[in-house]
Formats: structure tokens, sequence, C-alpha cells
């Protein structure tokens, strides 16, 4: 069992938004903890490989992917769950084994959050 820190995956209480890990970029600058939250995403996000993961999981038709559809990135096997495993702790993507295969989500409110980091701090 792994003892590494993950942001945690936020229950959207409605369709309109999640709150962030942290708030925008623009609005104030990051306190120490908001740092670290934002650097292990940004951190599990800076390998093209985990990058086309990232993706192949979040574009996959009914939200969810089995680790056997989305394994064609480049590396071998191995390595493709060495990335899925990083994605997982931090907190990026969920998981659930089914039998001998494995199937992997991006719950959409860390996308919410995602977006909300990137975004301009709206006016008040």
């Amino acid at each position: 069992m792994s003892n590494a820190k993950v942001l945690p995956l936020l229950e959207p209480a409605d369709d309109e938004a999640a709150a962030p890990c942290c708030p925008p970029l623009t609005e104030r600058p990051f306190t120490a903890g908001e740092a670290e939250a934002a650097a292990r995403m940004f951190k599990a996000l800076g390998d093209p490989v985990r990058v086309r993961l990232f993706s192949a999981v979040a574009s996959h038709e009914g939200g969810e992917a089995c680790v056997c559809d989305i394994s064609d990135v480049g590396v071998s096997q191995p390595t493709v769950s060495h990335h899925l495993k990083k994605l997982k702790e931090a907190g990026l993507l969920t998981s659930e084994r089914r039998g001998t295969w494995v199937y992997y989500r991006v719950e959409p409110s860390v996308l919410a959050a995602m977006g909300k980091l990137l975004t301009t701090a709206s006016a008040t």
C-alpha cells in the first residue's frame, strides 16, 4: 500500500461545478498546501505517455476505459501500468478491478477542478 498523498476527489454538488483544489492561478498566490497539490497534478501530467493515457481514459466511451483498451501508447505493458499508477497516486484517475482487468475513470470533478485552476479569476 502506498503512503503517497493524492489530490482529493471532489464530489460534484451539481452539474454547475466542483471546487478546485486551488484557486485560479490569477486570483492570488498559492498557499504552500495549494502549491503542493497543484504540483502533484502537473508532475503526474509531465510525461507525454501519461498525458496520452489520461486523455485516452477521459475521452473513452462511457467515461471509463479498460487497461486492455488504452495500452497502445508506444511503451510496454509494465510501463503503461507504472504510468497509470502514477496518475492514480496523483488523484487524477480512479480504478476498479473487474475479474482480470482493471478499469480506469477520470472523475468529472477532477476535470472541473483542473479547468478552474487554469481559468482567470472571476470579477467580484
